[in-house]
């Protein structure tokens, strides 16, 4: 290790320290001020029927969401089969659940993927496809707060919830379109990253039918995953309405992004025992809905071992080795073997293929 990337690695031990330290400090604060006791009991008794379906909406949405990238990367000549789509995308997944900072499975999908085209391309292909996937869960929240309050007589936020969250979207909006519009700028003026930000982003969502397929993707994932949180409310005896579905979990699923914790824990917790009583719950059934859902979200990441054992299997060198080669016939007398100078170099797996 050089002198220079000591700080570095320093630093970054001491950030995944500090996130641990936050996720344990997190999940201890909620568990006593709503009431360990009544949460584990709503756990031991939550319904196994729901949990099993959230764990397969679940699945189901990580398979919506590789084909996503699969979609997204073409336009860029990064192409994936459906195959490699979805087994890199369940083991980043995986590692996302596992690991602090919650993006370290998606650096691996991108350095994995890098040999089909470039580390560059390979990685703007999965920034836009996360960028894509949370713009979606945005929208469905916007419009879920549109409709609610649009429409008397369902589910509604209080009016202090209704300003709050309608400033935070418009806040939102207005800090995107400032991004947006500030590379658009660079770009022109030949600043060298922003035009490469500017065109990869717009040939990952141009091209034949590379929209609509995105959009339609994102839709369905979104629904899995909105629906796979219900479920666990179901389970716990605490199902909430559409409307608070549309609003309120979305907002708890947004709140994962603060990179502050493992894989998101305690930060979703927290949000889900601010938000859910909101529609009508209590906040240990709130905590006990949140911790459902984180635990069968890594129950629905598990094929990613699949995938991680594929790899490495596929890294492990074969038994047809030179051990293993047949014996070259008898001929009744020793034969020197006289290297070629002009044959071709070739490796163990072109030998043995």
């Amino acid at each position: 290790m050089t002198d220079s990337g000591r700080p570095a690695r320093r630093r970054t031990r001491w950030i995944r320290t500090a996130q641990a330290v936050v996720t344990v400090v997190l999940l201890v604060l909620l568990w006593r001020v709503v009431g360990g006791p009544d949460v584990a009991d709503l756990l031991a008794t939550a319904h196994i029927g729901w949990l099993a379906l959230a764990v397969a909406l679940l699945i189901a949405h990580t398979i919506f969401a590789a084909w996503r990238w699969k979609v997204t990367a073409a336009p860029l000549g990064l192409h994936l089969s459906a195959r490699t789509a979805v087994e890199e995308y369940f083991l980043a997944q995986l590692i996302n659940s596992a690991l602090p900072g919650g993006v370290l499975g998606d650096v691996g999908r991108a350095a994995r993927s890098r040999h089909r085209a470039t580390l560059r391309v390979a990685a703007g292909a999965v920034a836009v496809e996360r960028g894509i996937g949370q713009a979606a869960l945005a929208v469905v929240l916007v419009v879920g707060v549109v409709v609610t309050a649009a429409l008397p007589g369902g589910f509604t936020l209080p009016r202090p919830w209704l300003a709050g969250v309608s400033i935070g979207i418009a806040g939102a909006v207005l800090v995107l379109v400032a991004l947006i519009m500030t590379t658009r700028v660079l770009a022109r003026r030949h600043v060298a990253w922003a035009a490469r930000v500017a065109d990869g982003m717009h040939r990952s969502t141009t091209g034949p039918g590379v929209r609509s397929a995105q959009a339609a993707l994102s839709m369905v994932a979104v629904a899995c995953l909105l629906a796979a949180f219900w479920c666990c409310t179901a389970a716990v005896g605490a199902a909430l309405p559409v409307g608070a579905v549309a609003t309120l979990v979305p907002l708890v699923l947004l709140s994962m992004l603060l990179p502050v914790s493992i894989g998101g824990w305690g930060v979703r917790e927290t949000a889900a025992v601010a938000l859910l009583p909101v529609a009508g719950i209590t906040g240990a059934q709130a905590l006990a809905s949140s911790i459902a859902f984180g635990v069968v979200a890594l129950v629905a990441t598990l094929p990613g071992l699949a995938a991680l054992w594929t790899a490495r299997h596929a890294a492990e060198p074969t038994a047809s080795g030179p051990a293993c080669a047949p014996e070259p016939p008898a001929s009744g007398r020793a034969t020197a073997s006289i290297p070629r100078p002009n044959a071709p170099h070739t490796t163990l797996s072109e030998e043995h293929p």
